[in-house]
């Protein structure tokens, strides 16, 4: 019976192509772009690490005064670590696996004569941070704790940097020169890019930017590099207020492994009983209960990375679909009442109203898989275009197999929802008097 509704809808189609043709460009029109913008925000909310991320946390405590006020437009300096505290819930270990961090660009040195200079931008952290995120090593390996604790000048490059400085990836136990200092290459690293860099510090492009070498956070203050993010003081005493070691400037972020909720609520009452204590102490000021613990969608959620205009496009996008679809219920209305006399005559001779309900839902379908392969080649154009434009999530407007699959299932959804009142319509369509009237 699907096969004879198929043909009866094919005939229909041909029957009249240039309405045919205006529907199909109306959901293909209104699925394109909706789905352009769907995409982006799918994108831009995805999980960056899925087989992780569930037992990833990042603690936030506030060690501003009373008196700071925060303007709202800027980075929150709660949301980053002081040193002291840092290194303090490092030493304590109450989660599978911790690891503190900052981004930083140094200068690398290629090995290879008459190549430049080039800036590179990577992360200072600690041993922990390749398992903690499960890093995929090309060669060699991470850094030992013994490593952060001595400052040892090693350093773990991306594969791209160790084949721009040494014209290959196998390079561990080589030499390479980022800054002023040189460093020995312990291990290499596979590509490895979650989108977006939720660990990094807000200020910086979240979608873009790639770490190409890992160094350990100790030579990092050791030897006071730069650091790439929000260094916020907040101390009368300039010196203090600018100190990488003090305790009244935050520029780390910290995130730890908890498997169980167990763990993640024991976590939770250290973090309370830490800031309690440092308040004791006379450094805290604010409750100890604004001590907080979120986890890796949590986090991204807190930090808000989806810009305001997107929302405003995937709204018009949607507006515009809206107006599309109200169009396809006036074509599909006046092509399936055009037919009033051939549906009477199918009804004279013994089909049901669900019958015609069915076949004109099919004829619907087959409009709506038009506009879907339509819709995903202007959705792929968008995409396109949003890939050349300056924004920092660009590079990323690509399509997964779950949005090319929706986008199918959206047209042809739109399609069925919107021929609804049409093949109603048309069944309600009295017999006898189209019959009298031919």
């Amino acid at each position: 019976m699907f096969a004879y509704y198929m043909e009866l809808a094919l005939r229909s189609l041909k029957r009249n192509p240039v309405l045919t043709a205006l529907m199909v460009l109306a959901i293909g029109l209104g699925i394109g772009a909706s789905m352009t913008m769907i995409t982006v925000l799918h994108v831009m909310t995805n999980d960056p690490l899925p087989e992780r991320s569930a037992h990833l946390y990042t603690p936030h405590l506030d060690p501003l005064p009373l008196d700071y006020t925060h303007g709202g437009n800027g980075p929150d300096p709660a949301d980053n670590l002081t040193w002291p505290d840092a290194m303090s819930l490092l030493r304590a270990h109450r989660g599978v696996r911790q690891a503190a961090m900052a981004g930083g660009t140094l200068l690398a040195l290629p090995v290879q004569s008459g190549l430049q200079a080039l800036y590179a931008a990577g992360r200072y952290t600690t041993a922990d941070f390749f398992a903690l995120f499960g890093v995929p090593f090309e060669y060699g390996a991470g850094w030992s704790a013994e490593d952060d604790a001595a400052g040892a000048h090693v350093v773990v490059l991306s594969d791209e940097l160790a084949r721009k400085l040494f014209g290959r990836a196998d390079v561990v136990g080589r030499t390479a020169r980022l800054g002023e200092l040189d460093y020995r290459v312990v291990g290499v690293v596979s590509r490895w890019d979650p989108a977006p860099q939720f660990y990094a510090d807000s200020t910086g492009s979240q979608f873009s930017d790639i770490d190409t070498f890992f160094l350990p956070l100790s030579v990092a203050v050791n030897e006071d590099l730069p650091v790439s993010g929000n260094e916020s003081g907040w101390s009368d005493d300039e010196k203090a207020g600018s100190s990488k070691r003090g305790a009244a400037m935050s520029w780390l972020q910290f995130w730890v492994q908890l498997d169980t909720p167990a763990q993640v609520a024991d976590y939770r009452r250290y973090l309370v009983n830490y800031s309690a204590q440092q308040k004791a102490l006379g450094r805290f000021q604010r409750p100890p209960t604004e001590a907080a613990l979120f986890g890796l969608m949590d986090w991204l959620a807190h930090r808000n990375l989806v810009p305001n205009d997107v929302h405003l496009q995937l709204w018009l996008a949607l507006g515009f679909l809206f107006v599309c679809m109200v169009n396809i219920v006036a074509l599909l209305l006046a092509k399936f009442l055009r037919r009033s006399g051939e549906i009477s005559v199918r009804r004279a001779l013994g089909a049901r109203r669900r019958d015609i309900f069915v076949q004109l839902g099919v004829e619907s379908a087959l409009i709506g898989v038009a506009g879907g392969t339509l819709g995903l080649a202007i959705a792929q154009l968008g995409l396109w275009s949003v890939r050349h434009r300056p924004d920092d999530y660009a590079r990323i407007a690509q399509m997964d197999p779950s949005m090319l699959a929706g986008t199918f299932v959206l047209a042809v959804l739109a399609s069925v929802l919107a021929g609804l009142l049409p093949a109603w319509r048309a069944c309600r369509v009295a017999p006898a008097l189209q019959l009298k009237a031919s």
